[in-house]
């Protein structure tokens, strides 16, 4: 069934490399576990700006029914919890309500607030496995600077994540894995503001490919 929707989303992206965008749109088009409905609200704004003619939580509920008719997305979470997740949006500032010239109401998200959805967006991120390996390596490399004090977080964050999707440590600040992965790598970097200090290889040998055929289960 056409999905119905007033944003002009279109099919899943094809172009090589996602931005958040894109990935806010995955978000809805994918079997992801269930979200919070806080979650939910967040991501579905920022997909783009919800116009109100009247109050703005109904706007927001109809606006959701007509994009998600062939989700059903609308039936997971109950009117109140839509309202609850409303309020704490904009108790935290994640959210702006703004009344235009021609006193329709506009709901944004704040700086915050986007914030907020990258790091959503990298929680959620995940590499999906094809259904055969291509004999490539992918190796990730990266030289974070100390300083400042930013640069520290992110590095950890960006090896934690990497740990997460399932990467295997070679050295200290290198890490292999069989699968393609450079929109993911480049997504996470980005959103650290790191991507200057990253190096992505792919390559067809290694010379101790046999160990990392095993690490990664690739015997056949």
């Amino acid at each position: 069934m056409k999905r119905k929707h007033r944003f002009n989303i279109k099919n899943k992206p094809t172009k090589h490399k996602q931005g958040l965008k894109e990935r806010i749109e995955n978000f809805f088009y994918s079997d992801r576990p269930e979200a919070t409905v806080t979650q939910f609200l967040l991501m579905f704004l920022a997909i783009g700006a919800v116009a109100c003619g009247g109050a703005v939580l109904p706007g927001i509920l109809k606006a959701i029914k007509d994009f998600s008719d062939d989700k059903n997305w609308q039936n997971q979470f109950s009117k109140k919890k839509m309202s609850n997740a409303f309020a704490y949006l904009k108790h935290k500032k994640l959210i702006e309500i703004i009344v235009d010239d021609g006193k329709k109401t506009k709901v944004l998200l704040t700086n915050k607030g986007q914030k907020r959805v990258r790091e959503y967006s990298i929680d959620t991120l995940e590499i999906k496995k094809p259904a055969k390996w291509d004999g490539k390596w992918r190796i990730l490399i990266f030289d974070i600077p100390s300083k400042p004090k930013i640069y520290n977080l992110a590095r950890e964050a960006l090896r934690g994540k990497i740990k997460e999707l399932g990467f295997y440590q070679m050295q200290k600040s290198t890490w292999v894995y069989p699968y393609e992965c450079e929109d993911e790598l480049l997504f996470i970097a980005e959103a650290f503001e790191v991507q200057k200090h990253i190096e992505i290889l792919t390559v067809e040998k290694m010379l101790h490919e046999n160990l990392f055929r095993k690490k990664f289960h690739l015997f056949s």
